[in-house]
């Protein structure tokens, strides 16, 4: 059937699809077939905690909680403000990055390993000096390892929030192992393999994390000055307010983001999990890729 023709017919598919092409980019439904279609070997079976976490509607909070985490190592915050382009191009990078997750999560191994080729040499060439003189290289396995402490701990938590299936603490460091496979091939050393081993390594990191300039005005970006229609604003706005409602308090502060636990508990966690709700329900229902 005609996709336009579905659409009409169909409202959640015809969501589904808009989301998928905004996240996924113009040659998403190519990777998309590329990624699940091609026969092969896998990092990851079907069964796979990574593959759960990575192909639910909560990577939308939890995405956007990592970057906010992320920013407040000074740092990793200057490298992405002086190379990834995230305002020049947000979608863009948002699109390299669900791409490499998906490669990584559901692709061949053969695709997966040429996505983390590609990223390392990406982070090799990408080094420079943060606005107080300190050098910074992508490619530093301490700041690769935060990159990754930061993103998994925001994957995670927004699962055990909004997942549609939530994982029992067995399946949560079953989960944490799966990343530390993508992370070693990254250049992590000894990545966490275990909730403990993530509060740990997360937690060793406190003393570095600051908000500086850069991270403050990614965190208005983000937050803010989102480059989204008016339509879309009010559903990002959830999303944007359940993700600093997943931060820890020691992560909002120095970002100067407010702490309302009795709205949170309320309002903005039930928001979200409608929210995730009706993005989970458009991504399943979207039409096939003509």
């Amino acid at each position: 059937m005609n996709a336009s023709v579905h659409g009409l017919i169909d409202p959640w598919g015809r969501l589904g699809r808009r989301l998928f092409l905004r996240v996924a980019g113009p040659a998403g439904p190519r990777n998309r077939a590329r990624i699940h279609g091609t026969p092969g070997p896998r990092w990851f079976g079907p069964d796979s905690p990574i593959r759960a976490v990575h192909g639910d509607a909560s990577m939308f909070i939890g995405g956007l909680r990592a970057l906010l985490l992320q920013s407040l190592h000074p740092r990793a915050m200057a490298a992405v403000a002086a190379h990834s382009g995230y305002r020049g191009d947000p979608w863009g990078r948002l699109q390299r990055t669900s791409t490499f997750l998906a490669v990584t999560t559901f692709g061949t191994a053969d695709d997966a390993q040429r996505a983390v080729d590609h990223v390392r040499a990406v982070h090799e060439r990408v080094r420079g000096v943060t606005a107080s003189g300190e050098t910074y290289h992508a490619a530093d396995p301490h700041l690769l390892a935060w990159v990754h402490v930061a993103e998994v701990d925001s994957f995670l938590t927004a699962h055990q929030r909004y997942g549609a299936h939530p994982l029992d603490a067995d399946g949560y460091d079953a989960y944490i192992a799966d990343t530390a496979r993508v992370a070693a091939a990254l250049g992590v050393i000894d990545p966490p393999r275990t909730r403990a081993e993530l509060a740990d390594r997360l937690a060793a990191y406190r003393q570095e994390l600051r908000a500086t300039r850069e991270a403050r005005e990614a965190t208005r970006f983000l937050l803010l000055h989102p480059p989204l229609p008016w339509i879309a604003r009010a559903p990002y706005a959830v999303l944007a307010a359940n993700a600093v409602s997943a931060l820890p308090r020691w992560a909002r502060e120095p970002l100067g983001l407010p702490s309302l636990p009795l709205v949170e508990e309320t309002l903005v966690r039930t928001s979200g999990r409608a929210l995730t709700r009706v993005i989970r329900r458009a991504m399943t229902s979207a039409p096939p890729t003509p």
